[in-house]
């Protein structure tokens, strides 16, 4: 469907100063090209808006144009980030950042650009010397006392995609009011000759092996299980990077703390931007983790790891009762993770009263269970790890954190970087493994023992794809009808709490009060919860073309062999309430 005139007039005359001297022939080509073309979907994608600091920072598809991601809008962002930070630490002797980058097609290029940007202006980069898992770089931002930090990365998106996460002086992902200081100045920049492109190398220095060995050094230190580790230290643990960063460090820091039989998938060891192997390169997708699970079964592997393009999320398969390997969704992964945290320092004599956890809103709520159950204290955030980092800074030096994840297929276990990461959690996950056969069960018996003891919880994310301007404003209006037109029950169930994140509203369906919900700032997401424990709840994507579901129904389970039936009616109720959402 072509865009209306008016639209299309903009973006043409947007397109057209594209095609000045200012940019390189490569990009005044592409961008005539787009303007020839009778079909206009494509320059209208390209230059509708500019690209925005959204979850996850700067991300794109690859191309030429103001809404993707090029030299020019990494330029800008730059340049923006570049001001801010000259402003914001003014009275410093030096400003210094980190850069890193992942396997992406353009990632090295895309941080080489930046480094040269931050150079020109006066600003210390360090600049990892190849790719490196995007919690390496947060670790590397606080370990050197940096200002601020880049890694260039679309994290799990489609091959078209890369991005850029800005990250602030604690090793977090950027937050107001810094993002939207920072939007301010990137849109100051009004043409190309504003960005500072040539900066001098004596500004650039390169990170290596010295960084390397720091950062697992400082993963070893997270063990609680040693001695698990040592007694089951030659179990076989599958790991695949998928193309991705993990490939430098996660086998490493599996070995560094003790585990032997560390199997590799050989065709997803090769580092590259296309993942040859996968149609898309996330965990979350079973298909991506095919190639892991056949190794698992020809080599008998017990345990199955896997991490997305920059090292940050985490995919797990266990051996199950059959004797099988079964993928776990993200909420089990963050569950079993937050059950091995707490259980294992109770029985170490070390939870303490000021011990706390972190989920985010959307993850499940068996969470909140077990920590309940156990006197720890769990705090809810938006999504997104850059929330919380935001959770521990406010805790600094007051609470012991314990850990912290999300649906998402993330999880992190320490607090001396502020993102998810796949290298700690693929080393804890192990030794939870391990620390299971300590006591005589495996992961997929323990993990059938929580439900029995806590509730049979079962949960759902669906994506809904909606691409381009038609696209975001179909997902606007989408997000409109569930607030004008709320639903009344779900499955046959009422709904007696409804909470609006854009307005920090609570209301109570049944004695009719209105609550405020005490969050930093406001978010597009609504929840709705029901008599019998069903959750849901709606939201765009800060990163991607879509509107995500999450769903979550329970359960109760009288007994261990009543677990499998318990999950059996989870599953039916969720794909009831799949059908009666039209998903």
């Amino acid at each position: 469907m072509q865009p209306n005139e008016e639209l299309l007039k903009e973006v043409r005359l947007k397109a057209q100063e594209w095609l000045g001297e200012q940019y390189d022939a490569e990009t005044r080509a592409a961008v005539q090209a787009m303007l020839d073309n009778e079909d206009a979907t494509e320059l209208v994608d390209s230059f509708y808006k500019d690209l925005e600091f959204g979850t996850g920072g700067l991300r794109g598809i690859m191309g030429a144009g103001s809404n993707r991601m090029n030299r020019y809008t990494v330029g800008a962002a730059t340049q923006g980030l570049s001001n801010y930070l000259k402003h914001e630490f003014a009275g410093q002797d030096e400003i210094k950042v980190v850069i890193g980058y992942d396997c992406r097609n353009n990632s090295p290029q895309f941080a080489d650009i930046a480094a040269h940007i931050f150079a020109a202006n006066g600003i210390h980069v360090y600049l990892f010397d190849k790719l490196r898992p995007t919690p390496e770089i947060s670790y590397a931002i606080r370990a050197l006392g940096c200002q601020s930090g880049v890694m260039v990365t679309a994290s799990h998106n489609p091959k078209e995609y890369n991005g850029y996460k800005a990250y602030w002086s604690d090793g977090a992902q950027i937050i107001a009011p810094h993002d939207r200081n920072i939007i301010i100045e990137v849109n100051k920049i009004r043409q190309v000759n504003d960005i500072k492109f040539d900066g001098d190398d004596k500004y650039i220095h390169m990170l290596g092996e010295e960084m390397d060995a720091r950062f697992i050094e400082s993963v070893k230190g997270l063990s609680l299980s040693p001695e698990a580790i040592r007694n089951h230290h030659d179990i076989g643990i599958v790991y695949t990077p998928i193309h991705g960063t993990g490939v430098v460090m996660v086998p490493r820091a599996l070995r560094a703390i003790g585990f032997s039989n560390i199997i590799n998938v050989p065709e997803q060891d090769v580092v590259s931007g296309n993942f040859p192997t996968v149609d898309s390169p996330n965990p979350e997708n079973p298909e991506a983790m095919t190639l892991a699970l056949r190794r698992a079964q020809e080599t008998g592997a017990q345990l199955v790891l896997a991490s997305d393009p920059d090292g940050d999320r985490l995919g797990v398969g266990l051996r199950n009762d059959r004797g099988e390997i079964t993928l776990i969704n993200g909420n089990e992964i963050c569950m079993l993770m937050t059950y091995y945290s707490i259980m294992r320092r109770k029985e170490q004599g070390d939870l303490r009263a000021n011990d706390y956890m972190v989920k985010t809103i959307v993850t499940t709520e068996l969470i909140r269970e077990i920590a309940d159950r156990n006197h720890v204290t769990l705090h809810d955030c938006y999504t997104g790890f850059k929330w919380i980092a935001d959770v521990i800074r406010q805790n600094e030096g007051k609470n012991r954190y314990i850990g912290g994840g999300e649906e998402s297929y993330g999880f992190l276990w320490e607090d001396f970087i502020r993102d998810k990461s796949s290298v700690s959690a693929c080393c804890m996950f192990a030794e939870m493994n391990a620390w299971a056969l300590d006591k005589g069960i495996t992961l997929y018996e323990m993990l059938r023992q929580i439900y029995c003891e806590y509730g049979v919880y079962g949960e759902k994310g669906i994506s809904v794809v909606r691409t381009g301007k038609s696209g975001a404003d179909e997902i606007e209006a989408m997000m409109k009808n569930y607030r004008n037109n709320p639903m009344q029950t779900i499955d046959g169930s009422k709904v007696i709490e409804r909470k609006d994140f854009a307005k920090l509203e609570g209301y109570d369906l049944i004695s009719g009060d209105v609550f405020t919900l005490n969050m930093p700032t406001t978010s597009n997401v609504l929840q709705f919860f029901t008599e019998d424990g069903t959750k849901l709840s709606i939201r765009p994507s800060g990163t991607e073309p879509k509107i995500k579901y999450y769903i979550g129904v329970r359960q109760k389970a009288v007994n261990l062999d009543d677990v499998a039936e318990a999950r059996r009616r989870c599953d039916e109720k969720l794909a009831r309430i799949c059908k009666e959402l039209n998903l």
